[in-house]
């Protein structure tokens, strides 16, 4: 793997996604059969486990390999289950639940794509993203790096792939009941500059075009046209959609009929190939249906197992390298697996090992963070973490609005709320008041919204969408 892309996928450190396609139902023009799927998922995930470091780890010292378990999530594999020699107590989920909730995690100089690929692959480990620990919480993390300059944008609008991954972030690690986290019109502004940055021939770049007509007609590459289309479809926009079929067609237009790959701007590769495929399972279009199949009836599938070796599972990142890549190897095997960018917890086998694991309250005098949204109703939507030390196990919506007025990042989230203290009704935020039947409402986790009191009890890990509104 070129040390050009190996930097950028450390970067990207990728995303919601689904098992969108059983290993037992293949369309007529499939090539690849159900038999070598089957071999390639028992192979491909022996392999992955060989990747776990002896104490149990698959990041941290020396160790980038987390995506493993984005990987072992679409392939039916629970991460609580991966213990190096069996040893349970240095399961591969408890190692890393222990890293991300380290200070000095990920690094003294950390961008939103790292919490972005913390919270993806969290949430496959069965960890829930929100409440890693008493200090931890993944969204809220995310939240930080709203862009208040240019709305919708997370981390630098020039590194496009930031905003791309918390769009595959925050729409994949959904609630444990399965619930949409974040609320719809943070969604809505993501998909808005996901659909702002796609380039005139349907794909996507890391890079951002939005406004630039001679970047837009630049040449977009198959890896971020997958996890581009994959975020679209994480955030709700149907596999009809104008955008998405574009891309589709992008990806149709890039295949080479000999093989079934993609052929991508790093030359063809295992890699991008994974990407791409991922990107068409979340949303739901067979990467072996007639579509992707060749004249020489080869899919990007076939052209994924070809490159794998048996028994030993591993993939090759190129067809002419003589040993298999530890990242090429985890992008195939969730793309083979009908896996995106994340995905559910498996159930574990694993005596008394539950499907998630979260902190449940918080710890007096443990400073944590929450993510809190403000809608006005007029489209000016604010984003930010808010940064408290609770004094109880709970809190109330009160101390946090409260808390946000100057402990949020980004700043400016909430400038006032009324009233400033005791309980009630929260009449006015932001100087906007309550009129008639538009008021403040509040919604936890997804949930419908309701009127908001300064007292509605909030809890570990919330996350928190105030709206004004009927």
């Amino acid at each position: 793997m070129p040390r050009t892309r190996t930097t950028r996928r450390l970067a990207l450190t990728m995303p919601v996604t689904l098992g969108a396609f059983a290993l037992t139902v293949l369309p007529a023009s499939a090539t690849s059969t159900p038999a070598q799927l089957a071999a390639a998922k028992t192979n491909g995930v022996a392999y992955l486990k060989t990747l776990q470091a002896a104490d149990g780890s698959y990041a941290g010292s020396g160790l980038s390999n987390e995506w493993a378990f984005s990987a072992f999530a679409a392939a039916g594999t629970a991460v609580v289950d991966v213990a190096p020699g069996g040893d349970t107590t240095k399961n591969a989920r408890t190692v890393y639940r222990n890293l991300l909730a380290t200070s000095g995690w990920p690094s003294a100089a950390p961008v939103v794509t790292d919490y972005e690929r913390g919270t993806l692959n969290a949430y496959a480990a069965g960890v829930d993203p929100a409440r890693v620990s008493a200090s931890r919480n993944l969204i809220a993390d995310i939240y930080g790096y709203w862009q208040t300059a240019e709305p919708g944008y997370f981390g630098p609008p020039s590194n496009f792939n930031g905003t791309v991954f918390a769009a595959l972030a925050l729409g994949g690690a959904r609630t444990q009941a399965g619930g949409a986290r974040v609320p719809q019109t943070l969604t809505d502004a993501l998909v808005v500059k996901l659909r702002a940055n796609q380039h005139n021939d349907g794909g996507w770049t890391y890079q951002k075009v939005e406004g630039d007509p001679a970047a837009l007609n630049t040449a977009s590459d198959i890896d971020m046209t997958g996890a581009a289309l994959a975020a679209l479809c994480t955030s709700g926009v149907p596999n009809t959609d104008t955008g998405v079929v574009k891309a589709k067609n992008f990806l149709k237009g890039k295949l080479i009929a000999t093989t079934g790959a993609f052929n991508s701007l790093y030359g063809v590769n295992t890699s991008s190939n994974g990407w791409a495929v991922a990107g068409l399972n979340a949303c739901g279009i067979d990467p072996q249906s007639a579509d992707f199949t060749t004249v020489n009836d080869k899919t990007p599938i076939d052209f994924l197992i070809a490159n794998q070796y048996n028994p030993g599972g591993g993939f090759k990142y190129k067809p002419s390298d003589s040993a298999p890549s530890a990242y090429a190897s985890i992008d195939a095997l969730r793309a083979v697996v009908g896996g995106g960018f994340t995905s559910a917890p498996a159930v574990p086998v694993t005596p008394g090992a539950p499907q998630w694991v979260a902190q449940s309250a918080f710890t007096v005098g443990t400073a944590t963070k929450l993510a809190l949204t403000v809608d006005d109703g007029t489209g000016n939507l604010k984003v930010c973490s808010v940064s408290f030390t609770p004094t109880g196990t709970t809190t109330t919506l009160g101390a946090v609005l409260d808390a946000a007025t100057n402990a949020a990042t980004p700043s400016g989230c909430v400038t006032g709320v009324s009233p400033s203290s005791g309980s009630g009704t929260v009449t006015a935020v932001n100087g906007k008041a309550n009129s008639g039947s538009q008021t403040w409402k509040v919604s936890v986790d997804g949930s419908a919204f309701a009127g908001a009191t300064r007292e509605k009890p909030i809890n570990v890990g919330d996350t928190i969408a105030l709206r004004w509104g009927a």
